[in-house]
């Protein structure tokens, strides 16, 4: 199980879009999450063999390695095979949520966030992802 407390919280952010990355983990980090980022799919592989976070949120358009090549590559990690991937994405388009989710994403968030929702919105997903796993 997640917990909802983002206390008991680490998480890495993998976007190469500056403003996204840096305002999302300040306001991950305010509300007490240890936050880890990363700028490409490349990155976020490489701090994944230091760290082993609650969940990651992962943007899908990057360089160098997209988020779609990453998060097949962690799927295919035994370790990180339960862990929750969120999709933070500006894939909004009609149709774009439900191909995220039937990719086997465990999460969905369009961008541009609001700052008041990130934690209600990562909390949905977590809920529902501790609801599918008992």
């Amino acid at each position: 199980m997640i917990s909802q407390d983002p206390k008991e919280w680490t998480i890495l952010i993998v976007d190469d879009e500056p403003d996204n990355l840096g305002v999302a983990r300040k306001v991950l980090q305010f509300n007490g999450a240890e936050v880890h980022i990363a700028r490409n799919g490349l990155e976020g592989l490489s701090v994944l063999e230091n760290i082993t976070p609650s969940f990651v949120l992962l943007d899908l358009s990057m360089p160098e390695m997209d988020g779609w090549a990453m998060f097949k590559s962690i799927r295919s990690k035994n370790n990180f095979q339960q862990m929750p991937i969120i999709a933070l994405t500006a894939h909004a388009m009609s149709g774009d949520k439900e191909r995220v989710l039937e990719a086997g994403f465990d999460g969905y968030i369009a961008k541009p966030f609001r700052i008041q929702s990130l934690l209600e919105e990562i909390s949905y997903w977590l809920t529902d992802f501790n609801n599918k796993r008992v």
